[in-house]
């Protein structure tokens, strides 16, 4: 006679449900977190704007004057790569697309949180890599952007790294399905198609440079 099987036991090659529950609520916490950032980017043109005097929108959603302030760092990266013959080459940045809440496609640059123990160019190049599917090598900072937003009210003061990296990679390998499409942009439309102000201006800083 075999001895019964423990209910609770998890089955060979199986999950078990509450791990996987968990992990699902975890990556809807993460998605959360990225469209409340979305949001408050879209609303902030520059990191001088952010400094400027309050506007009522700000003051509405608590962003100036009232209770303390938590930081958050992030870095991110403007990829870029040249194509065509030599002596008439095109240069071209790679965009991320998520989905708004309204459901419309917000293309930006890769750019994510820093993990325990990584310097911001090592974030960089691991947030593109997640993100996008490419390797990239960074050349030169191209400065930072900030914004606030407010999550579980807290609010939070933002700060992105950005730096100039070149592709290494010509296509998108395997990536998170965080992000909905990867496309290349010749770098004066990416310039138009980027969907924070912000972000418009790091990409306007690496055409600078590359031209």
């Amino acid at each position: 006679m075999t001895e019964p099987t423990d209910k609770g036991d998890a089955q060979p090659g199986r999950a078990r449900p509450e791990v996987a529950k968990a992990k699902a609520q975890a990556r809807a916490r993460g998605r959360a977190r990225k469209k409340a950032q979305d949001k408050a980017q879209a609303k902030t043109s520059s990191a001088a704007r952010s400094a400027a005097k309050p506007t009522k929108a700000s003051r509405a959603t608590g962003q100036q004057g009232r209770g303390p302030v938590q930081k958050e760092v992030s870095s991110g990266g403007v990829v870029y790569r040249r194509t065509g013959p030599k002596n008439d080459q095109e240069i071209e940045v790679v965009l991320a697309s998520r989905r708004t809440r309204r459901g419309q496609l917000a293309w930006g640059l890769a750019k994510g949180g820093i993990e325990e123990g990584e310097s911001l160019e090592e974030a960089a190049v691991r947030e593109v890599l997640e993100e996008t599917g490419l390797r990239a090598v960074i050349e030169e900072s191209l400065g930072d952007t900030r914004y606030f937003y407010v999550w579980e009210q807290t609010r939070i003061r933002k700060t992105v790294h950005f730096f100039l990296m070149q592709a290494t990679d010509d296509e998108p390998s395997e990536r998170d399905d965080e992000m909905e499409e990867i496309r290349w942009f010749p770098i004066d439309r990416a310039l138009k198609r980027a969907a924070y102000r912000g972000e418009r201006e790091v990409i306007g800083r690496a055409a600078e440079l590359l031209r």
